[in-house]
C-alpha cells in the first residue's frame, strides 16, 4: 500500500521542525495520555495547528473544555474525526477495537489513526478487519504514565526522555509511521520501531508483571489480621510505599492489559514464580552467595536504569 496524497503532503522536512506536522489533531479519550499530548500540542505549537478533544461522558468534557486543553471538545466521536489528519485513540485497551472500528468509516483518505495501548497482539486482532487501504493504522505505545487518571492528571513534559514504541502493520506506508514517529520525537520521547508480539513480551515484565504484584502485594497487606493491618499502615517503608503508587492505578486500565495480555503476562509470570521460589529456597537453606548474588543483579539494573535517564 502507498501513501496517499493526503499523507504525503503532511510529511515535513528536518529543516522546517517548526511548521505543525498536522493541520488537526483529534485525541479520543483525553485522561492522562490523552491530556498530557494535549497540553504539549498546545505548549508548543509545532504538532497540529487545531486540536479536537472527544470524550463520551459529558463531565469529561466540560473539564478539557474549562483547563482549555483543546480548540474544540466534542462528546460524538464520528464528528470529532471527521476532518482530522490524525486521530489517536487514547482509551482502555479493551475498547481500542470498538473504538476504532466506530471511528474508522468517518475518517477522511490520507488521514492517520494510532493508538496508544500498553497491549498490541490483541488490538491488531480485533481491529485488522475493520482497518481501510486509505486509513494507516500505526500503534504506539508512550511508555510514561503515574498513577492518576483523567484530564487533570496530564502533564505536558510526560513524554520527556521516555520510550514510545511503534508497532506499524506490514503494509503500513512509511510515510505515514514516519510522521508518528517525529509526532512522539516533538513531544520529547525516545522511539523504537517493534514487532507487536515482541513488545506484549517486553510490556509483560517492565510493566505489566510490576503492576500484576503490587496489587497483590497490596491484596496480601489487606488481608492480614486487622492489628498487624494497621501496623502495615502506620510503619511502611518506602518498599512498600512504592507497591501502593503502583497499586493506585486505574483498575478499569489494568483489568483490560492483564486480559488483553494474559499470555505473555502467565509467561512472566510462572519464570518469577520460580525465581521466588529459588530465593524462598536460598533463605531456608541460608544459600548466602545465591541471595547476595540476586541483589547485586537488582542493583546493577537500577544503576542501568539510572545511566539511561529512565528512573
Amino acid at each position: 500500500m502507498t501513501a496517499s496524497p493526503t499523507t504525503a503532503s503532511l510529511t515535513v522536512s528536518p529543516a522546517d521542525s517548526s511548521a505543525p506536522l498536522f493541520r488537526r489533531l483529534a485525541i479520543v479519550g483525553p485522561g492522562l495520555i490523552g491530556s498530557s499530548i494535549l497540553r504539549r500540542a498546545r505548549r508548543d505549537g509545532t504538532i497540529a495547528a487545531e486540536l479536537v478533544a472527544c470524550d463520551i461522558d459529558p463531565d469529561v468534557c466540560r473539564r478539557v473544555a474549562e483547563l482549555d486543553l483543546a480548540d474544540e471538545v466534542e462528546q460524538d466521536p464520528m464528528r470529532a474525526v471527521a476532518d482530522a489528519d490524525c486521530v489517536i485513540l487514547c482509551v482502555p485497551v479493551g475498547a481500542v477495537a470498538e473504538v476504532g472500528t466506530r471511528i474508522l468509516p468517518a475518517m477522511k483518505p490520507g488521514a492517520i489513526l494510532s493508538e496508544v495501548g500498553s497491549t498490541k497482539v490483541s488490538i491488531l486482532t480485533a481491529i485488522t478487519p475493520a482497518l481501510r487501504a486509505d486509513v494507516p493504522f500505526v500503534p504506539t505505545h508512550p511508555m510514561a504514565g503515574t498513577e492518576h487518571s483523567g484530564p487533570d492528571a496530564g502533564f505536558a513534559t510526560l513524554f520527556d526522555d521516555r520510550w514510545c514504541l511503534l508497532t506499524p502493520l506490514p503494509d503500513t506506508p512509511p510515510a505515514a509511521t514516519d510522521l508518528i514517529e517525529q509526532m512522539w520525537h516533538r513531544m520529547g520521547a525516545r522511539t523504537r520501531v517493534m514487532d507487536p508480539a515482541h513488545h506484549d513480551r517486553v510490556c509483560a515484565i517492565v510493566s505489566h508483571l510490576p503492576h500484576l504484584l503490587a496489587f497483590t502485594i497490596c491484596g496480601t497487606a489487606d488481608d492480614l489480621a486487622d492489628e498487624t493491618r494497621s501496623e502495615v499502615l502506620d510503619f511502611a517503608a518506602s518498599g512498600f510505599r512504592d507497591f501502593t503508587r503502583i497499586a493506585a492505578s486505574d483498575p478499569v486500565m489494568w483489568r483490560d492489559i492483564f486480559l488483553n495480555n494474559r499470555e505473555a503476562l502467565l509467561e512472566m509470570l510462572a519464570r518469577f514464580t520460580e525465581d521466588a521460589q529459588a530465593m524462598a529456597r536460598a533463605i531456608r537453606w541460608g544459600d548466602e552467595a545465591f541471595i547476595v548474588d540476586r541483589i547485586e543483579r537488582g542493583r546493577r539494573i537500577r544503576r542501568s536504569l539510572i545511566e539511561n535517564r529512565q528512573a
